[in-house]
């Protein structure tokens, strides 16, 4: 269904049995593809294990704008995030669901949930899964220096470099954004990632745990920015889902 008029911005709502509009609460999945590519079809595979793992959630799987070199740069995405959960609030009663919402996201799509979950205090989200997310933008440029492409995909996206766009860059990076009140977080990242570095994830885990903010990191040894083997994604579900009944209420 839509949220906006774009073409771009439809989500797919999977619904639980039994739900009511007091306990029901959302999890929405971000899909990642550096903010340029990607489709909510990447998380099609994981659906039925998140809804085997937490039976009384309704899903949300979202598609938002993508940046090409001439429109659909940032904040772009950042704000069809947000009024993707607008909709879902203006919906929840015809939908019977909650306005508590947990956002799960992947490299682009974390960085997205992880900006929503901090920047703004409305709704206010009770949780976010990262996996291997961008946390500091003009970190995240500096470390592509000798890699032309990649930097030029962020000049493109950020409209300048952190030089040329520095309120940008600083409006658009989670850590930023972090205080005593921020969301529980629960962070994933392979420690040979090349595109996103471990870094990034451990500058979060560390701004948090300096407001005193309930965090959780996993890295993963000698795996990088690719799809994660069974064992690991076995590991991922056990921890994300202690994560969650733990801290979410």
């Amino acid at each position: 269904m839509s949220y906006s008029t774009d073409a771009s911005q439809k989500m797919d709502v999977y619904l639980p049995a039994g739900r009511n509009a007091d306990s029901t609460k959302l999890m929405v999945l971000v899909h990642g593809g550096a903010w340029i590519s990607g489709d909510k079809s990447d998380f099609t595979l994981f659906i039925p294990v998140i809804q085997q793992r937490f039976p009384g959630y309704a899903i949300v799987n979202i598609n938002y704008r993508l940046a090409t070199p001439t429109i659909h740069h940032f904040p772009t995405q950042e704000n069809d995030m947000k009024a993707a959960l607008d909709y879902l609030i203006q919906k929840s009663g015809e939908y019977k669901v909650s306005q508590k919402f947990v956002l799960l996201g992947a490299s682009a799509g974390a960085h997205m949930a992880l900006l929503q979950a901090y920047k703004y205090s409305s709704p206010k989200i009770l949780a976010v899964v990262d996996f291997f997310g961008p946390t500091d933008m003009t970190d995240l440029y500096n470390f592509h220096s000798s890699d032309p492409n990649n930097q030029l995909l962020l000049h493109l996206l950020m409209s300048g470099t952190p030089v040329s766009n520095a309120s940008l860059y600083a409006q658009s990076s989670p850590l930023n954004f972090i205080t005593a009140q921020s969301s529980p977080t629960i962070i994933f990242h392979g420690s040979m990632d090349d595109v996103v570095p471990i870094k990034e994830s451990t500058a979060l885990k560390n701004r948090l745990s300096s407001f005193g903010v309930i965090n959780e990191m996993t890295s993963y040894p000698n795996v990088g920015h690719e799809i994660w083997s069974e064992n690991i994604m076995r590991d991922v579900y056990d921890k994300m889902e202690r994560f969650i009944k733990t801290n979410v209420h």
